[in-house]
C-alpha cells in the first residue's frame, strides 16, 4: 500500500461483508467521486488524474474485490460472489460506510462494468457516471466475432476452469502484465514505473490471479443472466452517463459504444479520445478536459 503515487491521501480498509474488506485511498475536498479501475490493475491507474480531481471532489479510489489490496475470497461454484451485482454492492456499502449517500462515478474497464451494475441496482446512490473504454458486457459477448476474440483473447483465457489460468498467471505475474498491457496500441510507454511496480506487487499477492479470473468467469455467466433480466424487464439507467473510449482501441474498432449505451440508458453522451485502452494513463489531460465539466454539472 505504498503512498508514493498519492501523497497526502489516506489508505483505508473498509469491511463490506463478513470476511471481505475493500481497500480505498481517500483524498480531496468537495462532493464525493468514486473511482474504479480495470484489469489487471489497481486504483493506482488514477495517479495522473487524481491531483486535478482532488481540487473539486472528495475522492474514493477503490480496489475491486479480487484486486489490489482488497479481499480475494475463493470463488463460488457459480462465481456469484464475483458477480458485478456483488462487486457493485461492495461499492455501495463502501460509500455509505464513508458517509456518502449519493456520489458520482468515474470508472475504467472492469470497474466500469461494476459501475454499470452499481447504477442499475443502486441508482438512487449514483448521481452521474463516466465509463471508460467499454460497451455493455452483454452487447460485447453477443456481438463477439473473430476480430474481437483475437484482440480480447484474455476474456476467453481467464474464464477457463480453475486452476489453469491461475497457474499460468502466478508462474510469472510481471510477464502477464507486460503481455496484456503492453499488447495494446500504446505498448508499455504510458505506465509510470511506480504504478507498474504496484500492479506487479498486487498481482503477485496470494489469491489475486484467482480473483481476477473469477471476475471474468462471472462476466461470462451470471452477469449475462442479470443483464438479460434487465433487458427483458425494460429496466434502464436514468442518471446522466458519459461514455469515453480510445480512438485506437478495440472498443472503437469492434463496436458502436454510443449506440450500445443508448440501448440501456436514457441520457448518454460521449466520444472517442485520442488514445488507446488505458485512458487514465495514456491521455489524462484529454480525459479531464471531457470528464470534469460533466462531473461538475449540477
Amino acid at each position: 500500500m505504498s503512498n508514493a503515487l498519492f501523497p497526502g491521501f489516506e489508505s483505508r480498509l473498509i469491511t463490506v461483508e463478513d470476511g471481505v474488506q475493500i481497500h480505498a485511498r481517500l483524498g480531496g475536498e468537495g462532493p464525493p467521486l468514486l473511482l474504479l479501475h480495470g484489469h489487471p490493475q489497481t486504483h493506482a491507474i488514477w495517479h495522473k488524474a487524481a491531483p486535478a480531481l482532488a481540487r473539486h471532489f472528495t475522492l474514493v479510489l477503490a480496489d475491486l474485490r479480487g484486486y489490489g489490496d482488497s479481499s480475494k475470497p475463493s470463488g463460488a461454484a457459480d462465481h456469484a460472489n464475483y458477480s458485478k451485482r456483488v462487486m457493485a454492492r461492495d461499492m455501495a456499502t463502501l460509500m455509505r460506510t464513508l458517509g456518502h449517500e449519493r456520489f458520482a462515478v468515474l470508472a475504467h474497464d472492469r470497474g466500469a462494468r461494476v459501475a454499470h451494475r452499481l447504477a442499475a441496482d443502486h441508482g438512487e446512490q449514483v448521481r452521474r457516471m463516466v465509463l471508460l473504454d467499454i460497451a455493455p458486457t452483454l452487447a460485447m459477448y453477443e456481438q463477439t466475432d473473430e476480430a474481437f476474440a483475437r484482440a480480447y483473447w484474455h476474456w476467453f483465457f481467464l474464464i477457463q476452469p480453475a486452476p489453469l489460468p491461475e497457474r499460468l498467471i502466478t508462474a510469472d505475474p510481471a510477464a502477464y502484465l507486460r503481455d496484456v498491457m503492453g499488447g495494446r496500441s500504446a505498448g508499455m510507454t504510458p505506465f509510470d514505473p511506480d504504478a507498474l511496480a504496484e500492479y506487479t506487487r498486487c498481482l503477485s499477492l496470494p489469491g489475486t490471479a484467482h480473483g481476477l479470473c473469477e471476475d471474468y468467469r462471472a462476466a461470462a455467466g451470471i452477469d449475462l443472466a442479470h443483464d438479460r433480466a434487465d433487458r427483458d424487464a425494460g429496466r434502464r439507467l436514468a442518471m446522466p452517463l458519459l461514455a469515453l473510449w480510445g480512438a485506437q482501441g478495440v472498443v472503437q474498432r469492434c463496436f458502436k459504444p454510443l449506440d450500445e449505451w443508448r440501448r440501456v440508458a436514457d441520457q448518454v453522451h460521449g466520444e472517442a479520445l485520442p488514445c488507446g485502452h488505458y485512458i487514465p494513463e495514456e491521455a489524462p489531460d484529454a480525459l479531464l478536459a471531457r470528464a470534469l465539466p460533466f462531473l461538475l454539472e449540477a
